[in-house]
């Protein structure tokens, strides 16, 4: 992990010097040295983390002088930022003492300001040289000392030493769009999943709600198990849903969602019971605010209402508090037609209580063959393509030792497996995997191969992998805010000619390929759109965490004072008997880079005025409105997402204050100066109103930006700054008035001219239909590169649906409210590389029933809620569809896709 702060750092002086060049003085040349001198350090970290593993009295002292070099490390990248701090701190005091319309001549107004910037700069310079020349003494001591240990440099290590690898071909390998559970690469568990799909569908054995409980030590495969038997029979109830409960759970929530789900499917339903109806009438007078304030007997007696007479498979994994089930079950009708609830847990009591008539149903470890299949597979063994070569007695001999270490524990041999994956699948490679191993007796146990992997990982790696424990257990990470808020924390190296969110994505390719992460779903084209970590993983990502101090995890209010300790990173995890988080800000230290509040209530305002070197800030928490003070004064911030809540700014802010911006997420409040930041890369809002940008205002980094109004993008090609938008690879657009045709055929022209363009969405406010102009003759069909399309409004008058209007290569397709007069399956079918299509409400206004006659050669998902009576599809269509899902429909399929029916 030294070594992932080492080089961060390194680059950090190497910008310093660059941004500041011909303005350091007499600095630059300490700047310097001190970067020459970690450098030097840097090729001496690889013997120095093989020596500290060792577990021996020397590792002690070799631990203790990595921990050194950690600090000194860390006191840098403050002096650094402190220093930018304070120089635009004196910068912004001088703005504010000085009106502008004092100066009749804006040119000496500049000139002055700069004049002040520089004597201003002069303070801080002093104060970085006299840090710099005490930080660079302490490291030339460290790199003396290293002597003693008998340190060597090793420059070229594979994995460990070595710089980030142009990993193509991870994205070259990657998964289906739609994610599912892939029975090829699991063993074992065959006979347990055909048990427990025998228990769930024994409707006419067992008529009564049963609770079946899956019960194992952790790395079972518990969870696996529960997502494999859920692919299988969730078609045969009418609701289903699975949900991670974990340790730290908060029931309320938990229900919230279930209501949630619930009023959805009866919506879809059209249910005619009064009651139903009163139920739903009473809650859509509720926002989601007001909602989740309700108690528990609110929700319990609203879901009781809802799912009466419905036939449900509620699947509850990872149950840790016995009383759980207690409290729940009364929100669960028993309606003798088979309804089921299917839990995960570690404990034998959850699964007893739980209901005292149904057996838990006990996992087992896997068998000495099992586990040296499992680890083959895992290892990629049989797919390589020199495998007569490879595939010696020698090496199958190893790897069954090597499975043996794992005691028939599936996570164990899943993440060995993947270790091995990285290696040449010869005898020579696997043998060092094995010696390398640190054991501690003989055997071995499920951390130590965990702990492994970890330390196997090349540096670039550990940092993004323990910035995971800044998150809840068992929460769904996005792969998109994650990737960007490691961009925002500098884990991410520049790499030839990729962004780096196309680095970042491959470097969580790698957690994957590796075993690290478990992917929940995919994008369209493949790349990962959620996640989750193992809760095993997890507790390791939170020991390495706490060895170098890098992420301080908050559940409970500290007792006593405010600590005096250093907190680098701060997540705020409480549950909701903490009635105000903002209470733990004062345990928080003043240099902390991120700061995340997970499912929090916020209280009135929360103050970040003392975080003055923060780079991430993640709010998620229930308040209509909250105040966040001192957000002006962060410089340093790259990542701001606030999310279930709305974001209330004082009137005098700007948000050209946070000059280092680059992702912006959630609802926020129009302010001026926005898109004066140029280093803005991603602007992701409910929806945009934020005024057109500057004259000469630089977008060149812009990716990302969505909703944006249409009377916002008329201002902007009034005064032709679209072109600004030259780097655009996702846009969403929201009609909210009329436009002018002349106006529109420009706008669509101009968007099919941004070379990087993969996502358009484009929706109304019910109003406006989809402007002809954008979707023919000189639209759609032009977007060369476009993979993703939304559309959601009425089609245009006057064009009639033609597969040749679409982006020759899309592979998602989202229509809603599109009211084709012509049933449009007969050309959509045509689209050959479309994998993912949904139809939502009144897509069709031309009958009441849809038929696919030919073609979608590629679609895998099939998603329908329009409002038909019939929908058929002919034999040989849709060949790889191997996700269904719809509301209220008839549906006629040929016998090879008769299994995706809900019976």
């Amino acid at each position: 992990m030294a070594e992932a702060i080492v080089s961060f750092v390194v680059g950090k002086l190497g910008d310093l010097i660059i941004k500041e060049v011909g303005q350091l003085g007499g600095v630059k040349s300490q700047v310097k040295q001190v970067q020459t001198e970690l450098m030097n350090i840097k090729c001496y970290l690889a013997s120095a983390d093989s020596k500290q593993r060792k577990g021996d009295a020397e590792s002690a002292q070799v631990e203790n002088w990595l921990n050194q070099l950690r600090d000194v490390a860390y006191r840098i990248e403050d002096a650094i930022d402190i220093f930018y701090v304070e120089l635009e701190g004196n910068h912004l005091q001088v703005e504010n003492t000085h009106n502008r319309k004092k100066y009749r001549c804006y040119y000496l107004f500049g000139k002055l300001k700069n004049l002040r910037r520089k004597f201003m700069k002069v303070p801080g310079l002093h104060k970085l040289g006299i840090e710099l020349a005490d930080i660079q003494k302490e490291l030339e001591d460290i790199f003396v000392s290293k002597d003693k240990y008998g340190l060597t440099p090793l420059l070229d290590q594979a994995g460990r030493g070595s710089e980030p690898v142009n990993d193509e071909h991870v994205l070259s390998k990657r998964r289906p769009a739609y994610q599912d559970v892939d029975e090829t690469e699991i063993v074992g568990l065959d006979a347990d999943r055909d048990n427990i799909l025998k228990l769930l569908l024994s409707s006419e054995k067992t008529p009564r709600r049963a609770v079946i409980t899956i019960v194992g030590t952790g790395g079972l495969g518990k969870t696996t198990l529960a997502q494999m038997v859920y692919k299988r029979v969730k078609a045969y109830f009418e609701y289903h849903t699975i949900f991670s409960v974990s340790q730290q759970y908060n029931l309320n929530d938990l229900l919230a969602k279930i209501l949630g789900e619930v009023v959805d499917l009866i919506k879809r339903l059209e249910v005619a019971d009064p009651e139903k109806k009163k139920v739903l009438e009473l809650i859509s007078k509720y926002d989601g605010f007001e909602l989740k304030k309700q108690d528990r007997a609110f929700f319990i007696s609203k879901i009781k209402i809802l799912l009466s007479g419905i036939r449900y498979l509620i699947i509850l994994d990872d149950v840790w508090d016995v009383k759980l089930w207690d409290r729940m079950q009364y929100a669960l009708p028993d309606n003798k037609n088979g309804s089921r609830v299917l839990m995960t847990s570690r404990s034998i009591d959850v699964a007893r209580l739980a209901d005292p008539e149904t057996k838990p149903y006990e996992l087992v470890f896997l068998n000495d063959k099992e586990s040296c299949d499992l680890l083959l597979k895992k290892a990629r063994y049989y797919k390589n393509p020199i495998e007569v070569e490879s595939s010696s007695d020698d090496l199958l001999e190893l790897a069954n030792k090597l499975s043996k270490k794992c005691k028939g524990l599936p996570l164990a041999l899943i993440v060995l497996g993947g270790i091995l994956s990285t290696r040449q699948q010869t005898y020579h490679d696997w043998k060092k995997v094995l010696d390398t191993m640190d054991w501690h007796q003989e055997g071995g146990d499920c951390m130590n191969v965990l702990a492994m992997s970890y330390e196997d990982m090349p540096y670039y790696l550990k940092s993004c992998f323990i910035y995971l424990a800044s998150f809840p257990e068992d929460y769904q990470i996005s792969a998109r805010n994650l990737i960007y808020m490691w961009v925002a924390e500098g884990f991410i190296p520049e790499q030839g000619k990729k962004t780096l969110e196309e680095t970042a994505e491959i470097f969580l390719e790698q957690l994957y390929e590796r075993s690290m992460v478990q992917v929940s779903s995919r994008y369209s084209n493949g790349s990962i759109k959620s996640f989750r970590v193992h809760d095993l993983l997890h507790d390791l990502a939170m020991h390495e965490a706490r060895k170098v101090n890098f992420v301080t995890i908050f559940q409970k209010l500290p007792q006593g004072s405010h600590p005096d300790r250093v907190t680098r990173r701060a997540s705020i995890q409480a549950d909701k008997s903490v009635h105000d988080c903002s209470e733990f800000i004062k345990y928080i230290g003043s240099n902390t880079r991120s700061l995340l509040l997970f499912d929090q209530r916020l209280g009135d305002s929360i103050s970040v005025i003392d975080f003055r070197l923060l780079r991430v800030l993640e709010i998620e928490g229930d308040a209509h409105d909250f105040e966040l003070r001192g957000l002006d004064g962060l410089i340093h911030l790259k990542y701001l997402g606030i999310r279930n809540s709305g974001l209330k700014l004082p009137n005098d802010f700007r948000w050209d204050r946070l000059k280092n911006l680059e992702t912006l997420i959630g609802a926020m409040e129009e302010r001026e100066g926005l898109w004066s930041i140029r280093t803005l890369r991603h602007v992701i809002l409910n929806y945009v109103y934020f005024v057109g940008p500057p004259a000469g205002a630089d977008l060149r980094n812009l990716q990302t930006l969505q909703w944006i109004s249409s009377s916002c993008l008329k201002a902007w090609h009034k005064k032709n700054q679209l072109p600004l938008l030259n780097n655009l690879r996702k846009f969403g657009l929201l009609i909210t008035d009329e436009i002018e045709s002349v106006e529109w055929e420009m706008v669509g022209c101009l968007l099919a001219t941004l070379p990087y363009l993969l996502s358009l969405k484009i929706s109304n406010d019910e109003q406006f239909k989809i402007p002809k102009e954008i979707v023919y003759p000189r639209g759609l069909p032009n977007y060369q590169n476009l993979e993703i399309l939304y559309l959601g409004g009425p089609w245009p008058d006057n064009v009639t649906v033609e597969a040749s209007l679409f982006p020759p290569h899309l592979i998602k397709l989202n229509l809603s409210n599109s009211q084709f007069a012509v049933d449009p399956m007969p050309e959509l079918g045509k689209l050959k590389s479309l994998k993912k299509l949904r139809l939502g409400r009144e897509v069709y206004a031309g009958g009441k029933e849809m038929i696919c006659p030919a073609g979608f050669p590629a679609l895998q998902s099939l998603f329908l809620y329009c409002h038909i009576e019939n929908f058929t599809v002919m034999e040989g269509v849709m060949p790889k569809l191997k996700h269904l899902d719809y509301s209220g429909i008839k549906l006629n399929l040929p016998p090879e896709l008769e299994h995706l029916k809900r019976y």
